[in-house]
């Protein structure tokens, strides 16, 4: 069952529930009401009674006749008795004795005494007089109110029906209205497919359960998207630059095995196919990086990471490599705490050092500069190198994955440093840009908005 049926049948079953207890109240509350008000009524039969029969000597004939005219209309199946000392019926023609008495002394130990009989309904007084102690018992049967019940039984009938199929109805309009987005996000899910991932479900303005399961459901689509692009790359570019130095590997061997060489030919034979054997090693080892990358991003959480501390152990380590290699680190309007940003540090660092390695390749192991500012919106990270900058045709392609531009055999690179760099920058939310001009150097610019 759909979820809007469940809502809309749930909703009904309770709120019917709730009629039907509320209508029973009204029904046992109006039945109540009737009961006492015929037991009061059947009551003052009684006084009557005992004021016409057993005290008329002490009143005129007159006041007599009124009376009877006045208060003894007969009401349905009516018994009314008069009981002397002795229990038995005096006073009134009818000689029967109706009530026994057990139901007599009863009354006449409670003094007054209510009852049901069946169908009727009973009131018994004991009453003191001048001529003795006597008993009256009245009785009759409410026909009145069974109609009123009747009716009132019927008309609630009728407005349960009515009632139950307008909040069927009206449950059914709201679930729909309600789920209405909840469509719309299954109808939108459906549109995905592998050849567009990139696709999005709208997640409205209403801060609900839908609103957060669509934004849930993009950040996951934003993954799976990047997982379908590293796929895509893996295959479309890695087998390319894999298969390079494989066949350079094999032919250069196949020249060599085609006939006697002397131990100096074979020699340079082997240190050819031991460069290609570390280029394709180089290339390996990049892939895997990325590919942990993206496995310990999907699978850590961020931290807080001090940036100051940060780039102070990377100039550290760079000293640390290399006596010829300077990494001057500088801190512009950076408090002596520092700064902190949200990210993963162990792929942030992988992505500074592959810019500052960058820095340091292309300028021939020159002075290096990394600054830290801020602004009002932004934590900024520049690394500028004394290289020979960046030719206008590679720049729209540095940040592609496998390229080179390099035009020296000693700048030669697996080209992935670059795009790692941007992908682990963007991951966090920032953005990487650059500025170089011929034989001026280079200049990547690091940005991360502040949280």
């Amino acid at each position: 069952m759909k979820i809007k049926n469940r809502l809309a049948l749930y909703f009904t079953l309770t709120s019917t529930l709730t009629l039907l207890v509320v209508l029973f109240a009204i029904y046992f509350t109006f039945l109540k009401f009737m009961e006492s008000d015929f037991f009061d009524r059947l009551t003052d039969r009684t006084m009557v009674t005992a004021k016409l029969y057993l005290e008329a000597d002490e009143i005129s004939s007159t006041a007599l006749a009124k009376a009877r005219g006045q208060y003894l209309e007969t009401l349905n199946g009516e018994r009314i008795r008069i009981y002397n000392s002795e229990n038995r019926p005096v006073f009134i023609g009818d000689g029967e004795r109706y009530w026994s008495a057990q139901v007599i002394e009863r009354v006449r130990k409670a003094k007054k005494l209510k009852f049901k009989d069946g169908e009727n309904q009973v009131v018994g007084i004991f009453y003191k007089d001048n001529q003795g102690d006597f008993v009256i018992i009245a009785s009759a049967t409410d026909r009145s109110t069974f109609y009123r019940l009747g009716k009132l039984k019927d008309v609630m009938m009728f407005v349960f029906v009515i009632i139950f199929i307008g909040l069927l109805l009206s449950a059914r309009w709201i679930a729909n209205r309600i789920l209405k987005p909840l469509d719309l996000f299954i109808d939108e899910v459906k549109q995905i497919k592998s050849s567009n991932l990139h696709f999005r479900v709208q997640e409205g303005n209403n801060k609900d359960e839908i609103n957060l399961l669509a934004s849930n459901f993009n950040k996951l689509m934003e993954h799976l998207e990047q997982a379908f692009v590293l796929q895509k790359t893996f295959i479309a570019n890695a087998s390319h630059e894999l298969r390079t130095p494989v066949t350079s590997m094999m032919i250069g061997a196949e020249i060599v095995l085609s006939k006697e060489r002397s131990n100096g030919e074979y020699k340079q034979a082997l240190d050819s196919i031991m460069e290609d054997a570390e280029k394709m090693d180089s290339i390996i080892k990049e892939l895997v990086n990325l590919a942990q990358a993206d496995v310990e991003y999907g699978s850590s959480r961020l931290q807080d990471v001090n940036l100051k501390e940060m780039l102070i152990s990377i100039a550290e380590e760079w000293k640390n490599t290399s006596s010829s290699t300077t990494l001057d680190v500088v801190f512009g309007n950076i408090s002596e705490s520092g700064v902190v940003l949200s990210a993963n540090p162990t792929l942030l660092k992988i992505a500074i050092n592959n810019i500052i390695s960058n820095a340091f390749k292309f300028s021939d192991h020159g002075k290096v500069a990394c600054s830290l500012t801020s602004d009002s919106d932004n934590v900024i990270i520049e690394v500028d190198d004394d290289g020979p900058g960046i030719d206008e045709v590679d720049q729209a392609l540095i940040f592609e994955p496998f390229y080179s531009s390099a035009n020296k055999p000693e700048h030669e690179g697996t080209g992935m440093g670059l795009f790692m760099a941007r992908k682990i920058v963007q991951l966090f939310k920032g953005t990487i840009t650059f500025r170089s001009s011929h034989d001026h150097g280079s200049t990547f610019i690091i940005r991360f908005p502040k949280f």
